[in-house]
């Protein structure tokens, strides 16, 4: 195999959002730990990219449709599987190939990895895995280690983004060394915190080409139990290369404790207690036991500092170590220096420090809420004056389940929706209409096997497909509906009533989502249906991929009663004001946020609010 080194890219932005020219020398650049990612990975030769948007690990893909094509070939899948199952494709033909992904995707992607542990690679094969501790904008809390674990791959644990570039590279390298995949595990913060980076050139990687092994390819259960024993001969590999790798750093202290400690908990141990003897393990799995009971034995007291699920420390005490760890610090939330110093003044290592001092003035709290003009409300809207039982999916729409739409009653994971509304009406207990809510990516993501299904089993159920032309969620991505790929490029454009009508469906209407009276008409009508019945409510995001403004309305605050039908809407460009009516407060429009959508006038039950230009033509 030979390689070369190319000149760099016009590579992600160095502060400013925006692509730079580069010098194509290796610079420090001011880097997210996704971006730092995308660059370790285009440094390291890849050849094949592919993801699903999923916060918070959407900017690594984002970031990665910024090298040049010649490079690398970077592409938004449909789901996670799809995703992974086009990495594996490259990896077989021999090329460097990775995958990104949040923390529940990887559920999705599991069943590929399962059976990918086994066969092992061709070309280097690399997951990044982001986990979202605190839930900030997911559907649950989840530890991606615990996968390692039951794939038997090793995890490379990242503690900020010079790290974050430099594990990406060296994890192409293991995988084609020890023929494994390997999960490159980053967390929230250390996806969104930016740090000085250090960069490196490209080093290009000749594909092996295709590996013609039909028994270590091809999963079939005769393959299958030939193949399961080298994984644990692999995990054994791995041991033997950790007891030596500068991936297991051991800091010496003065004090006599020590902390066995990995990712973004690394450095808030060294702000809090740089005293300290501390073992920083940059991969969880496997994990070296020799260096582990050295390190043991050599300070009087080991405490175990890990985010989420005790899997170091479980490991350890396996390993017959007398350690600690959940006992002082959370297995829930997302650590801090806060958190962290709460744990270690528990264990008595820090003074107990000074109750903090109350804000004088506290932040008013900011309800979650649809964008201003968000085209999803009117539809939450008339599905809660219909009554209807709605089983909601993943996306912003979600925000419906709240006051003041609160029209949503179940929500599960991406493409449940359908499926949950299908068991529902099987169960013949409800007496509502039953809706299920999907969005346009995440109805190509996981929603056409589910209504496939409905059809199949006659079900009474009406489906409402909130098409917004983007992946609005996840900040404006494109997908295989809006007709633009990943670079920006011009690609077919899926047609959803085609599609719908080709499983069989007959009963489908095309909506704008801005005219409430067919909104209203048309879902009505649609929940009556005996059989299964799909709304496309059509009408583009907002914010993206560029912020919609119109004409602004206003209230004629002489004609408003206060009867709050349009409050109803939820818009944050409505407030209620400081004028009465019979004991009501009336209501104003912030000219600034409205987008001009109409849906408030056209619900007004005293036609009061009326666009700006009707107030200036007749004074």
């Amino acid at each position: 195999m030979t390689s070369q080194t190319r000149s760099q890219p016009l590579a992600s932005d160095t502060g400013d959002g925006g692509s730079n020219p580069k010098t194509g020398q290796p610079e420090i650049l001011p880097l997210m730990g996704n971006e730092a990612i995308a660059r370790g990975a285009w440094e390291a030769g890849v050849k094949v990219t592919a993801a699903y948007p999923g916060t918070p690990s959407t900017e690594i893909m984002e970031s990665l449709g910024k090298y040049p094509a010649q490079d690398l070939q970077a592409e938004w899948a449909t789901n996670e599987k799809v995703a992974l199952d086009v990495a594996i494709g490259a990896s077989f033909a021999g090329a460097r190939a990775m995958t990104s992904m949040k923390h529940v995707g990887l559920n999705v992607a599991a069943d590929a990895l399962m059976s990918q542990t086994y066969i092992g690679v061709n070309g280097g094969l690399v997951l990044v895995v982001c986990d979202d501790p605190g839930i900030h904008s997911s559907q649950n809390e989840q530890d991606t280690r615990i996968y390692g674990h039951l794939a038997m791959v090793p995890i490379l644990e990242p503690a900020d983004a010079q790290e974050a570039l430099d594990f990406t590279r060296l994890a192409f390298d293991l995988s084609e060394s020890f023929d494994t995949p390997v999960i490159v595990r980053g967390t929230t913060r250390l996806s969104h915190t930016r740090s000085l980076v250090q960069t490196g050139e490209r080093v290009e990687k000749d594909s092996r080409g295709f590996d013609e092994n039909p028994q270590k390819n091809v999963m079939i259960p005769g393959h299958a139990r030939l193949r399961h024993s080298a994984l644990f001969r692999r995990e054994e590999q791995l041991k033997q290369y950790l007891e030596q790798s500068e991936l297991i750093r051991w800091e010496p202290g003065s004090e006599p404790v020590g902390i066995v400690t990995l990712c973004t908990a690394y450095t808030y141990v060294k702000e809090l207690l740089p005293q300290a003897h501390v073992l920083k393990l940059g991969a969880s799995y496997p994990l070296p036991a020799n260096r582990l009971r050295e390190f043991c034995a050599a300070v009087e007291r080991v405490i175990v500092i890990e985010e989420l699920e005790p899997i170091v420390e479980n490991e350890m005490k396996l390993m017959g170590l007398k350690v600690e760890g959940k006992s002082l610090f959370p297995r829930e939330g997302e650590f801090s220096p806060d958190v962290i110093r709460a744990g270690l003044e528990q264990a008595g290592l820090l003074p107990a420090s000074k109750p903090k001092p109350e804000p004088a003035v506290q932040a008013m709290p900011r309800p979650p809420l649809l964008c201003a003009g968000c085209p999803h409300t009117g539809a939450y809207m008339a599905l809660r004056a219909l009554n209807a039982r709605v089983s909601g999916d993943i996306g912003c729409y979600t925000l419906a389940a709240v006051e003041p739409l609160k029209a949503i009653d179940t929500t599960v994971a991406m493409g449940s929706s359908i499926a949950n509304a299908t068991g529902m009406a099987l169960a013949g207990s409800e007496t509502r209409p039953i809706v299920a809510t999907i969005g346009d990516s995440t109805f190509l993501h996981a929603g056409i096997p589910p209504l496939i299904n409905a059809v199949y089993n006659r079900v009474n159920i009406t489906v409402v497909l909130l098409d917004n032309h983007i992946t609005a969620m996840t900040g404006g991505q494109d997908h295989p509906g809006t007709g633009r790929n990943l670079r920006g490029e011009a690609v077919h454009k899926v047609d959803y009533e085609a599609l719908i009508r080709s499983i069989g469906i007959t009963w489908i209407k095309k909506i704008d989502a801005y005219n409430m009276g067919n909104v209203f008409q048309y879902l009505r009508e649609a929940t009556l249906y005996p059989g299964v019945a799909v709304v496309i409510m059509d009408r583009p995001c907002v914010l993206d991929p560029v912020k919609i403004k119109g004409s602004p309305f206003r209230v004629d605050a002489e004609a408003c009663t206060g009867c709050q039908t349009c409050m109803n809407l939820g818009c944050p460009a409505l407030s209620w004001s400081d004028e009465l009516f019979e004991g009501h407060h009336k209501v104003k429009i912030d000219e600034a946020a409205c987008i001009g959508c109409s849906l408030c006038a056209q619900v007004s039950a005293t036609n009061c609010i009326k666009p700006v230009e009707a107030f200036e033509t007749h004074g």
